[in-house]
């Protein structure tokens, strides 16, 4: 089984910044991606930003020049450096990857519970 854990949430004053990890375990042979996604009260789930496999990364365009993704494939880890954030930031923060597990031969999605991040005005 695999799991997605994060970390790195809290509260933070607008203008200031977070870093958020997500670490995956288990019998994972190669992840194809890893995303940020963040839900706000009352609000559609939004992707933040993705990471492929090969280090191609994307940005919702709300967070583009803010926020900067990474990975540390050999830790199977990936990184939100979140940089002047704004109230309208304030959300739960949840990842999610694309992977392949040992004996599947098909790649399935798996979910974090997600860290609140919260940015006071």
């Amino acid at each position: 089984q695999v799991q997605l854990v994060e970390s790195g949430g809290g509260l933070v004053q607008a203008g200031g910044s977070l870093r958020l990890s997500c670490v995956a375990s288990g019998s994972i042979i190669r992840i194809n991606y890893m995303r940020w996604y963040r839900q706000a009260p009352g609000k559609q789930r939004e992707l933040v930003a993705s990471i492929s496999g090969g280090g191609s990364t994307n940005y919702a365009d709300s967070v583009k020049g803010r926020f900067t993704i990474s990975s540390d494939s050999a830790k199977n880890t990936v990184y939100l450096q979140m940089n002047s954030l704004k109230p309208e930031d304030t959300a739960v923060y949840v990842c999610n990857s694309e992977l392949f597990t040992a004996g599947i031969r098909i790649p399935y999605n798996y979910w974090g519970q997600g860290t609140q991040v919260t940015v006071s005005s």
